[in-house]
């Protein structure tokens, strides 16, 4: 059974303006996510998007990530990221309203996996907080318990975590299929924790960073075989 994205990623660069763009030196920015005037996509022949779409009467970004065969030379599937230009992040919070479902025709196991990447490096290297929202409600509780996750990428993918660290890097929240979902991440230095739907504590904590003290670009990220909306990306230091 999958439960995640694999080992890399491929990208989708928003390489022009979005409304309101952060700036390298911004104590803080908005970008509704309305809107793809300038927008630039590089990605898999096979994926779609960015578009913009109305999702549950909102105007959102639409991205869908279609896992590539194995024999692609990606070494199976990846996640799909959509970065922001001239995003530099290091400490702060960075919200987002979002919906992450499985695409239409992926394989059963697939959960919808959805999140935000950042302090993303040069060469690829990110860290990340994602959801698997199908998880939180279904019967089986070891599932349930795998509602959330945090990623390091390349070196710490989710199936290491969980091989190494059972239990640490994921956990259970109450999540809604197919509504949109707020996630906060709150960073400093080389702790974060994620928090959902405006709940007052964390619902995952990360002591350690896997990459430890850095900065990078933010990113929308979609894991395997998901359709995602994204709207009211918010970043405040």
């Amino acid at each position: 059974m999958r439960h995640g994205p694999a080992r890399f990623w491929t990208t989708v660069a928003l390489s022009a303006l979005l409304a309101m763009p952060a700036r390298a030196g911004d104590a803080a920015a908005f970008y509704p996510l309305d809107s793809v005037r300038g927008l630039e996509a590089v990605r898999q022949p096979a994926d779609r998007g960015p578009e913009v779409v109305t999702y549950r009467g909102r105007k959102s970004v639409h991205l869908i990530q279609v896992t590539p065969p194995k024999d692609a030379g990606s070494g199976g599937s990846g996640a799909l990221l959509a970065l922001v230009t001239g995003s530099d992040f290091g400490d702060g919070t960075i919200e987002v309203d979002l919906v992450g479902r499985p695409r239409a025709g992926a394989p059963p196991d697939v959960r919808g996996f959805v999140g935000l990447a950042f302090r993303i490096q040069p060469g690829g290297a990110y860290e990340c907080f994602y959801i698997r929202q199908t998880n939180a409600r279904a019967r089986d509780q070891l599932r349930r318990n795998h509602s959330t996750q945090y990623v390091s990428e390349p070196e710490f993918p989710w199936y290491r975590l969980r091989e190494e660290s059972p239990g640490v890097y994921e956990s259970y929240v109450d999540l809604e299929p197919e509504a949109w979902t707020r996630l906060k991440i709150v960073v400093s230095g080389a702790q974060a924790e994620l928090y959902v739907n405006g709940a007052s504590q964390p619902a995952l904590i990360v002591n350690e960073l896997k990459h430890g003290l850095s900065r990078g670009q933010l990113a929308l990220w979609v894991g395997s075989d998901t359709e995602a909306y994204f709207s009211n990306l918010r970043v405040s230091r």
